[in-house]
């Protein structure tokens, strides 16, 4: 089926210079326009996260057994299913492998990105009456998590199979990520070693990847010798660091909820999804945070579906046409 591609627009970011891996600070930014678009007619907006190790441009390639998101939402929209909505993929691809897409010292302002710059930007070439946000597996994490800290910006979010409940979906790739730093000589060496191997997919260098971005997100240390991160192992010996696991526990969603009650309150929609069968162990992560959002008086729609973590893009159908109409509803 033809679909039209997304716009791609190019934004020059000034809190992303001088970040400290070095990453770009010019970035693509995607832009799906429905059917029809009146541009003078202000709609509802998504921010679209990706998953880890990937961008913006991915939710809208060409799949020859799939849908890009771009068919997708032509598709509900032409049949009436979602109202017309504007679709925005960003580019926060990191040295790390991903983003969580939050502020750190290790990494970037990328929240502050985000937030301050990329949505005044889109703001000021298409016209917007409120945003939303969505995202899977690291993206779902930072859809939950922007709409926690920035209320005021995001007023409903959908996160699928989103990184929560860090003690089972986190420890269990730290054993393999000290094994390979220490052969490597450490993380900085392990990192300049996999930029420059031929083969970046393995299941192996994918653990040592993810824990050396989390810890890069959620423990960053700019006295530390090892990328300005700190770890919850010391790297010698394994012996497990509480202080620093702390730090790591302080952004997991789960456990966030409680001090963000009023601004998730606020929420037009809290949508939370994931495979009951999702390989890292994340439908447990869903559930916790479902059951968090149930006791801090949020109306959350939380669904589980029989499917594993990978090639679930077909649940965008089921989350956008909600959050777009919340996001409609009385909207001048």
């Amino acid at each position: 089926m033809a679909h039209r591609h997304p716009q791609v627009l190019r934004i020059s970011s000034e809190v992303l210079k001088n970040n400290p891996l070095g990453d770009p600070h010019e970035r693509d930014v995607w832009v799906y326009t429905p059917p029809g678009h009146d541009p003078e007619r202000p709609l509802p907006a998504l921010l679209a996260l990706a998953g880890f190790t990937g961008n913006g441009a991915m939710f809208f390639n060409a799949d020859p057994v799939g849908d890009p998101l771009s068919a997708r939402l032509d598709r509900m929209i032409d049949r009436g299913e979602c109202p017309p909505v504007i679709v925005v993929g960003v580019d926060c691809f990191t040295r790390v492998g991903g983003n969580q897409f939050i502020d750190s010292s290790a990494t970037g302002p990328y929240a502050t990105h985000l937030v301050s710059e990329l949505l005044p930007y889109v703001e000021r070439h298409f016209a917007v009456s409120r945003w939303g946000v969505f995202g899977k597996s690291s993206g779902g994490y930072g859809a939950i998590v922007l709409a926690m800290l920035y209320p005021a910006r995001f007023e409903a979010f959908a996160c699928h199979s989103g990184d929560a409940n860090f003690e089972l979906c986190s420890l269990p790739d730290a054993l393999e990520a000290l094994d390979q730093f220490r052969a490597a000589g450490g993380p900085r060496q392990w990192l300049d070693a996999y930029w420059q191997s031929p083969r970046r997919r393995g299941a192996s260098q994918g653990k040592a990847l993810n824990f050396l971005a989390m810890a890069a997100h959620y423990s960053p240390d700019e006295a530390s010798p090892h990328l300005g991160i700190s770890f919850p192992f010391d790297l010698e010996t394994g012996r497990f660091l509480p202080e620093v696991w702390a730090r790591w526990q302080a952004w997991d969603p789960v456990r966030m909820i409680c001090s963000r009650k009023d601004a998730l309150r606020q929420c037009r929609l809290a949508f939370v999804d994931c495979g009951s069968k999702d390989e890292y162990g994340l439908h447990w992560g869903a559930r916790a945070l479902a059951a968090e959002l149930r006791n801090a008086g949020v109306n959350v729609v939380h669904e589980e579906f029989e499917d594993g973590h990978m090639n679930i893009q077909y649940r965008f159908e089921r989350s956008i046409p909600l959050l777009t109409r919340a996001l409609a509803a009385d909207a001048t």
